[in-house]
């Protein structure tokens, strides 16, 4: 192996290294966090259209049953995470350091 090869490898070596570094301390909890945020703006907007399903009522449901058939994915998946109260407090903790 010559010299020029060995120098290469270690560039290599040295450059995956620091994309490595780069993505867990900058950009990974950066992603972590948008996501969240997503997440919590879908909660917000389905809860204003979807109310009824906890027991609050709302004059605008008949309305909002209209997009059901749109969002009956994300519905489903919203309604076991909302009842699902510990990863929801654990989640929410989460955002507060507790």
């Amino acid at each position: 192996m010559s010299l020029a090869d060995r120098i290469e490898t270690y560039r290599e070596y040295v450059s995956e290294w620091l994309r490595g570094l780069y993505h867990g301390m900058i950009s990974h909890p950066a992603y972590e966090l948008i996501e969240k945020e997503a997440e919590d703006v879908e909660d917000e907007f389905m809860l204003a259209c979807f109310p009824d399903v906890f027991g609050v009522p709302s004059p605008i449901s008949y309305y909002t049953a209209e997009l059901l058939p749109y969002l009956t994915d994300e519905f489903e998946a919203w309604e076991r995470r909302m009842w699902d109260r510990e990863s929801l407090i654990e989640r929410k903790g989460q955002q507060y350091h507790f």
